[in-house]
């Protein structure tokens, strides 16, 4: 079945196509919108609902004519068909010279609806739309609890979040230990099971009631301990579709439990950061989440962060590289006080030291940007000596300082 959304200020209008596309049953109307919606909002709505079909009233044929400029401007592909209480011969001529070609007139005719979807379907045939989807979504599972994912696992996504032009949600799907509302003091009811009930109707009038909003970060919380409850792995595949048209990233914060939706996100994940610590349990419990994904075939996107890591640990690098089978990606400091006063805080640790700054590398990373594009810091006043010495080379900037330990 094809998926449509109505556009149509007129709700009469609207409402007898609605009837008709339900008697015809080719077409399943996600939505209806009862204005023209501004820029912002149809974005909203066509990365919600991934519709291939809008249908256009001519209530306004200037404002119809911006929307469809705008549909084929955000999703290019989306084939539009315009609908209006009849004829309107100087409107059909306009939207002509826009390259607008199908139009339907009250009262509806059944054979005509089915022979402008056909050609629409056709079309969509010929020139699939070029929706936008993220393909950033990452996975943290911790080899055991404690090791710290769910603090990387937040502070990742704030300062990915931060970095511009990356809209990033953090969802936390630990349902019995789940940290993340703890961290970040959040006082929203709704979590990760309301969003998994509503999963097939979730659209962009519902999410923001879902999640918080702290900047460009929008979280959704796990919610009180619930154990018994279960997520349906079709719930999930409905959800991460849905935040791969609405995010730039997704960042997931799983339980380590291997849980069907928990295998469900690893599946649908371009990376799964195992997370661990230089302890001898820790290394062992990561060694078996490992081999088990093996057996799903998912041991390729597996990437090793050693947490709290120490420059003289008992156990170095190239000996857990050798026990785990895989490169350790990152090896992130240990910052006990650091992180203390962040979450007394309920804020990401500072971005100004040791391990703040190892997030903000890593968030680059996260979303293959070059550090370059970073924001520029304030250029200090110059007098003519600073101004001749402008035009020597400057320091490497921040990325060169070391390398990756990957």
């Amino acid at each position: 079945m094809l998926r449509g959304i109505i556009i149509s200020p007129d709700r009469e209008l609207a409402d007898q196509l609605d009837d008709l596309l339900s008697q015809v049953g080719i077409i399943g109307v996600l939505r209806k919108l009862d204005r023209y919606p501004n820029t912002l909002d149809l974005q909203r709505t066509l990365r919600a609902h991934a519709p291939q079909i809008v249908f256009l009233s001519l209530a306004s044929v200037e404002h119809a004519i911006a929307t469809s400029q705008a549909v084929e401007a955000t999703s290019p592909g989306i084939q539009v068909i315009t609908i209006n209480q009849g004829t309107n011969p100087q409107a059909l001529l306009e939207l002509m010279r826009v390259g607008i070609r199908e139009f339907l007139a009250a009262p509806f005719q059944v054979d005509e609806l089915i022979d402008a979807i056909g050609r629409v379907s056709e079309n969509l045939r010929r020139n699939p739309i070029a929706s936008f989807e993220s393909e950033y979504i990452y996975s943290f599972l911790p080899a055991k609890p404690g090791v710290g994912a769910s603090t990387i696992a937040m502070n990742l996504a704030a300062a990915a979040a931060k970095l511009g032009n990356c809209k990033t949600v953090l969802v936390d799907l630990d349902l019995n230990s789940g940290m993340q509302r703890f961290m970040m003091k959040l006082d929203n009811e709704f979590c990760i099971t309301d969003a998994a009930e509503n999963s097939f109707k979730m659209d962009e009038a519902l999410w923001p009631q879902l999640v918080t909003s702290i900047g460009d970060l929008d979280v959704l919380h796990s919610g009180r301990l619930n154990p018994g409850y279960r997520i349906e792995p079709s719930q999930m595949r409905h959800l991460i579709a849905f935040l791969r048209r609405y995010y730039r990233l997704v960042a997931v914060d799983l339980s380590g439990n291997m849980e069907k939706y928990s295998i469900e996100i690893m599946e649908e994940s371009r990376r799964i950061y195992l997370v661990t610590t230089a302890e001898i349990a820790s290394l062992h419990l990561a060694r078996e989440r490992f081999n088990y994904l093996k057996t799903l075939d998912l041991h390729d996107r597996i990437e090793l962060v050693l947490n709290r890591s120490q420059k003289r640990a008992a156990i170095d690098t190239r000996s857990i590289e050798d026990l785990l089978g895989v490169p350790v990606r990152v090896a992130l400091p240990n910052d006990y006080q650091g992180v203390s006063r962040a979450l007394a805080a309920g804020k990401p640790v500072d971005t100004k030291s040791e391990l703040g700054r190892e997030f903000q590398k890593l968030a680059y990373i996260l979303v293959e940007r070059e550090p370059a594009t970073a924001e520029a810091k304030p250029k200090p006043k110059q007098n003519a000596l600073s101004g001749i010495l402008s035009i020597l080379p400057g320091k490497a900037g921040l990325f060169a300082e070391k390398k990756s330990t990957a």
